[in-house]
Formats: structure tokens, sequence, C-alpha cells
């Protein structure tokens, strides 16, 4: 999920961003009949889907079609997808104005897995919830599609490591650190505050209890100093839940460097790559940074609301003169093939965004049904399927399992 202040959602209505003109810099993959058996052949496992945050303002039913979103059970079935990391999503405003709002980042977090879990209630014959990666393989068998839980921004935690117990026990196997403003934890990527340098002392003892209990650590959204740190504090591999690479969108800390690619792989991590149009095109990048900074100013002049009527009327008009520069499933390969580059086979999944990134998916990736499409660019570009089946799944599932016995090993030493 992008911050607040660029995110297309929260400055542009569903509607009239589907109105925007969309023409596709390339022309578009359409899946083979090869393609579609492999999306459904292999575990595909995406680790970073907002449904939840998106139902608690926009209310449907996910176990059927819905008529908003990019997730709900007959689009997962159509795509393959098997494990839909469910992101836990607390906004940095809980944490930064405590007493403000109806929940605290604890409270919140809790109400949004209650939310997953009666998602599951609804249909245990279609979902699952996954705690391990057993569960996950389990559910795969079974027919159902798994729902992990990865928390995004680790405001939830409160300071108190026995928070981390908790949502251990809630079955949250990832936390994103910070998100995009420096928290308690962790400098953010998007903070000009970055008062910590890095890993608050609390964020240090937090690394080594993640490592400790078996919650994998997300880097997304940490700064470039916090990122280091946890490489040299982390006895286990560590994942970037949705990061995409920085080479593409030059000076946005948001993605990361190919050093920072190099230090994963040393670690043995992987990089879940995010399909939002301003994660992999300079072009979207730059758009967004400059659309913000004319509703920005827009807002300082009239002295207006962030959600005043003539701020969404100033948005909407700007969309229509200037169109969304949507990126296209290419762009994505693009990302995957430098990763791969860079680090290698081992070291690259899928961490889409959906739910996430309002209207700014590529053309032919637009909801969780588009997998195959994405499997038959994979098949154009010369992967191999095992290769597929890596980028799909295995890659996460491999690191997923080697923090499970970190965690393993550490419980018998002590």
């Amino acid at each position: 999920m992008k911050p607040a202040t660029v995110s297309l959602l929260s400055v542009l209505s569903a509607s009239a961003c589907s109105d925007a003109p969309a023409e596709p810099r390339v022309q578009d993959i359409v899946a083979s009949e090869k393609a579609k058996q492999l999306a459904q052949q292999h575990i595909i496992v995406d680790t970073h889907i907002d449904v939840p945050y998106r139902l608690e303002y926009r209310y449907e039913d996910v176990t059927k079609a819905t008529e908003k979103g990019e997730f709900d059970l007959p689009r997962a079935q159509q795509g393959g997808l098997n494990a839909a990391f469910m992101s836990i999503y607390t906004p940095p405003a809980l944490e930064d104005e405590p007493g403000e709002h109806r929940y605290g980042p604890k409270a919140m977090a809790d109400l949004l897995i209650d939310r997953v879990e009666a998602i599951v209630g609804r249909a245990p014959n279609d979902f699952g919830l996954a705690y391990t990666v057993k569960d996950v393989q389990d559910n795969f068998a079974a027919g159902k599609v798994s729902l992990p839980l990865g928390m995004e921004n680790g405001s939830p935690i409160e300071g108190d490591l026995a928070n981390l117990e908790h949502f251990y026990k809630r079955g949250v196997r990832y936390i994103t650190l910070a998100h995009s403003e420096s928290n308690h934890i962790s400098d953010s990527s998007y903070s000009d505050d970055k008062h910590w340098e890095g890993l608050s002392p609390f964020g240090k003892d937090l690394v080594k209890a993640m490592n400790e209990m078996g919650v994998m650590i997300d880097i997304s959204h940490v700064s470039d100093q916090a990122f280091f740190q946890v490489m040299e504090l982390s006895t286990a591999p560590v994942i970037a839940s949705h990061s995409s690479l920085r080479h593409f969108t030059p000076g946005m800390e948001r993605n990361m460097s190919d050093e920072m690619l190099s230090a994963l792989k040393d670690n043995g991590g992987v990089i879940q790559i995010n399909f939002g149009s301003y994660f992999l095109t300079n072009e979207a990048y730059q758009w967004d940074e400059i659309k913000a900074k004319k509703v920005d100013a827009f807002i300082k002049e009239h002295k207006l609301a962030q959600d005043d009527k003539k701020v969404k009327e100033f948005e909407a008009n700007y969309l229509a003169q200037n169109p969304y520069p949507f990126a296209s499933i290419n762009d994505v390969l693009d990302h995957i093939d430098r990763t791969v580059e860079i680090a290698g086979i081992d070291y690259v999944g899928i961490g889409s965004d959906y739910d996430g990134v309002g209207d700014s998916l590529p053309t032919g990736l637009k909801d969780v049904s588009s997998f195959p499409n994405l499997v038959e660019g994979l098949i154009q570009r010369g992967y191999s399927d095992e290769d597929i089946a890596k980028i799909l799944g295995q890659n996460l599932i491999r690191v997923w399992q080697q923090v499970e016995d970190v965690a393993a090993k550490s419980t018998l030493a002590s």
C-alpha cells in the first residue's frame, strides 16, 4: 500500500480513475493454455493483498464475486492464487495521534484479523487460514485458498514484545516494520524524519524476537539504514513483501537498490515484486509525485481539508487533463528479469499490492484472475517451468520454512 499522500486510492474515486484513458505502451500479454495450466498446477503465493482494510470502508463479501476491488474467491480461483497474504494494515496516524481515533493500532489490527477469520468462517470449504508452510500445502491439496496474515506497519506491537506473541498466536507471519511514516520501531523510506537513523533500540530487539518467534521480517517501507541494520541483525532470511526495483524509479527510496538486492541474496531472503505502476516505471512515479505536489499546493492555497469536495474536483480535472501512464505486464517482467540478473532466480516472487494501489495497476494485471497472463509473460521471456514455479511461490515458501526452522532451533536452544 502506498502512503496516503501520493496514493491514487486516496485522491481518485474508482469510477473517475476507471474512466481515464489507459492505452498500453506495449501489447498486452494474453495467457496461453499452458500458462493457465501452470497457474493451476503450482502454488501461487502473493504476499500482499489489502483486502481487510478495503473491507473496513467498503464492505463486500469476498467469498462471492464482488463489484469492487481486485480480490474475491471466484477471481482467485480463476487466477490460480493459492496463498493470499491478507494485509493487516494500520495507518500511521493511529500511533502518531493517540486518543484521536476510534481504535489504537493494536485494536485495529485485531479487528482486521477478526475480519479475515470471518471470511474463512463463511466459506470454510473454499478458504483456509494458514499459520505454517504445511498449512498452505495442505490447503492447496484440499483445493482451498489459504489466507495467511501479514502485518503492514509494526505499530500494533506498541513497544511491547508481549504483543508480538499475541499477534503470532493470532496468525501473523510477517511484520512490515514501518509504513509511510517512521514509527517506534523503524524509520520509514517515505519519511523525512529519520530520527532513529535506522532501527530504534526497541526495533533491534524486535528483529531478534521475530527470529526467535518465527515471524518473517518485512523490510518493505523501511529506510535504507534500517534495511542494512536488519541485514546485520537477522539470523533468518527476510522478505520485501511488496517492493520493486529502484533501478527503474531513480530516487524512489521505497524501492530496492541493486546493493540492497545483493544484500538480500546474501541473507537468503526474497523480494516480492509490487504491481503498482508507481513502483514499476519512472513515468508513473513522476506523474504521482507531480500530481501530489499540485494537489498539496491547491489545498494550501484555498485552505481546504484533504477530503473537501473541491479537492476531489481538482484531482478529477487533473486526471482528465493528464491521463495516468499505466505500466504493463512487461514492466513487471523487467523487474523480475533484473532481480534474477542481480540476485538470482531464487530471490524473487509476487507481492502485488492488490487492493492497495488504487487503480494504478498495469494493463493485463488488473486483479487476481490475471496471474496466468504473468505466467505467459515469463514463458515468453524464456523462463523454464521450474523457474516459473519458484517465482510464483516456491521462493517465498522456502524463506518461510527457513524462518520456521530458525525459530524451532531457538526454542530448542532455550
